[in-house]
C-alpha cells in the first residue's frame, strides 16, 4: 500500500480560515481526502506536522510525522471559497539526497527529481506522490544554506497548494488579501497565493487543476 496524507497540522486558529472562506467545524477543516487540524499557536507556527496512512517509518529528515490508520473522510465537498482539494504540500531541505534518500527509506513514491530552478531561485526539487496529493521536496539555494548555518539543518515543512476549479471566482472573493493570477511553474496552470494581510502562519497558493493527460 502507497502513503497517503491523513491530516495536517497547521499552527493557526480556525477563524483565520474560516474568514478566508474555508468551512471549518470546531478546529477541523476537511479539504477534498485531507483533514486539516487548526491548532492555534499552541502548535507553532505554520504547517506543523502531518501523519500518513502506510508510512513505513515517522524520522523523515525533521518532518514532524506520526502513523494513522484512520479511513480518509467522505463526502468531500467545495468550501465556499471555492476550494476542493489539496494539490501538495511544500517541504524545504538544505541537503535534497538526504531527504529523498529518507522519504524513500520510509516507502514514500519518489516520481521525480526536476532539475531545473523554480522562479524564487531552487535549483531542483523532488516529488513524492501521496495518493491524490503531491509532497513537494525544494532543495534551498546556495545563499540560504550559508545564511542557515549549513547543510546539517533537517528538512522542514513550508506551504499548502490547493486546487480552485473557478480561480478567477475564488481571487475576486478573496480581494486584496491575495495576489494576481499569473501561470504556474506546470504547464497549463495558473496560480495566485494568499498576502500575508489574510492572516495566515503558513504559506498558501490556490492553483486551477492540473490539466487532463
Amino acid at each position: 500500500m502507497a502513503a497517503t496524507i491523513d491530516e495536517l497540522t497547521v499552527a493557526d486558529p480556525p477563524g483565520a480560515w474560516s474568514a478566508l472562506g474555508f468551512e471549518v467545524e470546531g478546529d477541523a477543516c476537511v479539504v477534498g481526502d485531507v483533514r486539516i487540524r487548526l491548532a492555534g499557536a499552541d502548535a507553532g507556527r505554520g504547517l506543523a506536522g502531518w501523519s500518513l496512512r502506510e508510512v513505513g517509518a515517522t524520522e523523515l529528515d525533521g518532518l514532524p510525522t506520526t502513523r494513522s490508520s484512520r479511513e480518509p473522510p467522505s463526502g468531500g465537498v467545495a468550501h465556499p471559497n471555492g476550494v476542493t482539494a489539496l494539490d501538495h504540500v511544500v517541504a524545504i531541505t538544505p541537503a535534497l539526497e538526504r531527504t529523498v534518500a529518507a522519504l524513500q527509506g520510509a516507502g514514500l513514491d519518489l516520481r521525480r527529481i526536476r532539475e531545473e530552478p523554480t522562479p524564487a531561485g531552487a535549483p531542483r526539487q523532488a516529488f513524492f506522490r501521496l495518493g491524490a496529493e503531491i509532497l513537494e521536496v525544494v532543495q534551498e539555494p546556495a545563499e540560504a544554506i550559508e545564511r542557515g548555518g549549513g547543510e546539517d539543518r533537517p528538512a522542514f515543512f513550508w506551504g499548502l497548494a490547493f486546487v480552485a476549479p473557478d480561480l478567477d471566482a475564488t481571487v475576486a472573493g478573496l480581494g486584496d488579501q491575495v495576489s494576481e493570477i499569473r501561470p504556474a511553474v506546470q504547464p497549463g496552470r495558473r496560480i495566485a497565493t494568499l498576502r500575508r494581510s489574510a492572516g495566515l502562519t503558513v504559506p498558501i497558493a490556490l492553483m486551477t487543476p492540473r490539466p487532463r493527460s
